[in-house]
């Protein structure tokens, strides 16, 4: 069994930067040192060696025009012998695409945290 090369995308620190932030706001800075661990030590790891852990995000039923456009975009994206994949551990969605023998990490975001940027969207 041969082992994944693995990336993190621009997105996902950005997505790492983001949480620690959040759970620093939460006076829960720990946590955050507690997923890298996690994320080094266990979840990466085994993604090398079991890249199909995830679910097939782009099967997943959508109840929603918006979400349905997206996958629709997304299912033309990865070329042959692609999937976009989705891990729940813990407190985290992480979502990664595996191409081949490499594997991306694309996202990852707390299941607390807000989708949704309303401050920008009120503002006055």
């Amino acid at each position: 069994m041969s082992r994944r090369h693995i990336q993190v995308t621009r997105n996902f620190r950005r997505n790492l930067d983001e949480i620690e932030t959040f759970l620093a706001e939460a006076d829960a800075a720990w946590a955050f040192e507690a997923l890298l661990d996690d994320l080094f030590t266990d979840i990466i790891p085994r993604l090398e060696v079991l890249p199909e852990l995830g679910k097939d995000f782009l099967q997943r039923r959508t109840s929603s025009h918006e979400a349905t456009t997206l996958v629709a975009t997304l299912q033309q994206r990865p070329g042959d012998n692609a999937s976009v994949r989705e891990l729940i551990r813990g407190d985290y969605l992480i979502l990664y695409a595996r191409q081949g023998n490499n594997l991306y990490l694309l996202a990852i975001k707390h299941h607390r945290q807000l989708s949704f940027d309303f401050p920008e969207r009120w503002e006055d």
